[in-house]
């Protein structure tokens, strides 16, 4: 079994909040975060062959933080 990759990161991580969504922001990078039963579909694969799934998180406080995409979907 392979064992999976863990970061660690030295820097400061922002977290707030907007409207009722909870954000971070990571190295310029802006993560929103979700409870467990709200996670998109595209979570927790890297690549299908059609779609790109969303395969780099952090746990913080009971949310799972991911990218902040601006699409819709």
């Amino acid at each position: 079994m392979q064992s999976p990759l863990i970061y660690e990161y030295k820097g400061s991580i922002k977290f707030y909040k907007k409207y009722d969504t909870q954000l971070a922001n990571l190295a310029g990078v802006e993560y929103k975060g979700y409870k467990i039963a709200d996670l998109p579909p595209s979570f927790g694969f890297k690549d299908d062959g059609e779609k790109q799934g969303k395969y780099q998180w952090f746990n913080y406080k009971g949310l799972t933080y991911i990218e902040k995409s601006d699409l819709p979907w």
